[in-house]
């Protein structure tokens, strides 16, 4: 069978499979449509939570990401894996032992305050929706290229199913479905990545392959890619171009930003008890160090093969697969020196963020663009971040059925994390804002409705932003953690560990953390303040994907310089702190 069959084939069947486990665990009441009733097992948990972590970032960018920026993107792995682990130990059993559904709720109750409810609310929904957009825009690559559609028709695919299950089942259909997909993301991203490491280097197990020898060779793999980049004009894969100041905030924001998103923390309130909710922690941390060590040697695959296929060589002549994903919209070339091959070099094709095509074709048969060329720089060709781990068994020359998986994975990964975050925005809407603040006495079932209702209206909005996404998604969804380190992570930290932590210091702090980390986002990241903007006009250097850890800074700084010049907080919410700080597993 040809690719495009093998792939509506499997993503029917995983499809099929998520729609009915959606069905078959239909939340009936508000416990179980936001924290599954609070009966899940930590194994079950532990897989799920590594589907929701493990994003469309994760299993379509970050790959990516490091094949093109080379040890310059390892600060998604460290700060990625780091803030999980201090997530899991430093926040999850005391959050767990608190036992409400939502962060707003947590903080709204450990501050005493609706204001400080609505900040937490307000910060939620910025965080996941920006978050979103990153998992529709993952979902919209896979379709363009391997159902051959547009774009935007495949985000609209994508609302589609996750409208079906996020609305019907909430985090009991959730969940569940996150445990098919988990299953279905680690074998798809797996199998391509033992493929092409036996075929490089001999060695089954893609870690190792990672640092073994290129096949009937001396020479290691590694070394292999960096002779072949130093040797074009890039810096090697093995070297960084990133000053040390912004790799430390980017690490520190994804780091904090992590232990402060609202999707992943509400999934320790599905377990039973603490010692669920810590056992959960592990298993997941497990399932995601599978994927996370195995990227670093896809990335290094992807590159090599990526170079010794186009590089050099004349357009007609490339294989079937780079046509397909130019027809895509996610690749392109230009053939500046009228040679007819294709010249990767480093430096820019054209001018704007992304291709602009026209209907004409070239006279090589490519798809020509209304772009304005870049003609400081050799480089003849344009490469989307996002596509590298999807393409990668096509560049590999692996069966049709390998190529189809890894769609169907990036489908689960997208679909898996979309889900919990639309979640979030629908709890937080119809839990923290109509329940505790302005219909108290709503029913069990009214306030039901209303979640769908706000889940379905999430959905809606989630697709807008993935049609109009301002970064590759690995960028975008480091936005996000920015905008968690900077608004909830010192709330929810001071609020465990702090008892003299009182509301107008906690809402004062995710202000203007909040505050100023949006305002440098919409500045630098954006361009929607003040016009475009390059990197030299950075704060100290520090790009918008690090700048959540300054907001984090700014908003302790607040925080705790409010909370010295007004009352303490009750003593009730202080006795409160202190119980928090001692989980029992009987909580």
């Amino acid at each position: 069978m040809d690719v495009q069959t093998w792939t509506y084939l499997l993503v029917g069947v995983t499809f099929a499979l998520y729609i009915g486990i959606a069905i078959w665990s239909r939340a009936g009441s508000t416990k179980e449509f936001y924290v599954a009733g609070g009966g899940i097992s930590p194994l079950a948990n532990g897989m799920a939570t590594a589907a929701d972590w493990m994003s469309a970032a994760s299993f379509l960018s970050m790959a990516g990401l490091i094949a093109f920026s080379g040890y310059d993107g390892s600060v998604y792995l460290m700060g990625w894996t780091g803030g999980y682990v201090l997530l899991a130990l430093l926040l999850a059993p005391y959050l767990r032992k608190f036992g409400k559904f939502t962060v707003p709720d947590f903080i709204g109750d450990r501050y005493y305050s609706n204001t400080a409810r609505t900040v937490a609310v307000i910060c939620a929904l910025f965080v996941s929706f920006t978050y979103v957009a990153g998992q529709m825009r993952g979902v919209g690559v896979v379709f363009s290229r391997f159902l051959e559609t547009d774009i935007n028709n495949g985000v609209y695919i994508g609302m589609g199913i996750v409208f079906f299950y996020a609305v019907l089942g909430g985090m009991k259909g959730i969940t569940y479905t996150q445990v098919a997909q988990y299953c279905v993301l680690i074998f798809a991203f797996m199998v391509p990545a033992i493929f092409i490491s036996i075929q490089l280097t001999g060695v089954a197990i893609p870690q190792i392959g990672f640092g073994s020898n290129i096949v009937g060779t001396d020479i290691s793999l590694l070394d292999k890619l960096d002779g072949l980049m130093t040797e074009l004009g890039f810096t090697a894969f093995t070297d960084g171009s990133k000053s040390t100041i912004d790799i430390f905030f980017i690490t520190a924001a994804l780091m904090v930003g992590t232990a402060g998103l609202p999707h992943v923390i509400v999934r320790f309130f599905t377990v039973k008890k603490v010692r669920d909710a810590r056992l959960s922690a592990g298993y997941a941390l497990i399932f995601i160090a599978i994927l996370y060590t195995t990227a670093p040697a896809v990335a290094a695959f992807a590159r090599t093969n990526l170079m010794e296929t186009v590089n050099d060589k004349p357009y007609k002549a490339l294989p079937k697969w780079f046509g397909s994903w130019e027809e895509a919209g996610l690749m392109a070339w230009q053939d500046k020196n009228g040679d007819g091959e294709v010249q990767y070099r480093p430096g820019k094709l054209f001018v704007e963020k992304g291709p602009l095509y026209i209907t004409e074709k070239g006279v090589n048969g490519e798809r020509m663009l209304a772009n304005t060329i870049d003609e400081s720089s050799e480089n003849e060709l344009f490469i989307d971040n996002d596509i590298m781990v999807l393409a990668n068994p096509e560049i590999a020359n692996l069966p049709n059925w390998v190529i189809a998986l890894v769609a169907a994975g990036g489908l689960a990964a997208a679909l898996s994390t979309a889900a919990g975050l639309l979640l979030v925005i629908s709890s937080s809407i119809s839990h923290d804002l109509v329940k505790k603040q302005y219909l108290p006495n709503l029913s069990d079932k009214g306030e039901l409705w209303i979640a769908r209702g706000a889940a379905a209206l999430a959905v809606l909005v989630a697709g807008y932003f993935g049609i109009n996404p301002p970064d590759f998604v690995a960028a975008v969804v480091a936005l996000a953690f920015g905008l968690a380190a900077a608004s909830f992570f010192p709330a929810i930290f001071l609020g465990i560990f702090y008892k003299r932590m009182n509301k107008e210091g906690a809402i004062a702090g995710m202000v203007v953390g909040l505050g100023i980390t949006l305002f440098y986002m919409m500045r630098y990241k954006l361009g929607w303040i003040g016009g475009p903007t390059t990197s030299a006009d950075w704060w100290f250097g520090i790009s918008p994907e690090g700048f959540g850890t300054v907001g984090m800074i700014i908003n302790f700084i607040v925080a705790f310089t409010v909370c010295r010049f007004t009352p303490p907080p009750p003593q009730k919410v202080q006795d409160i702190v202190e119980d928090i700080r001692v989980p029992s597993n009987n909580n």
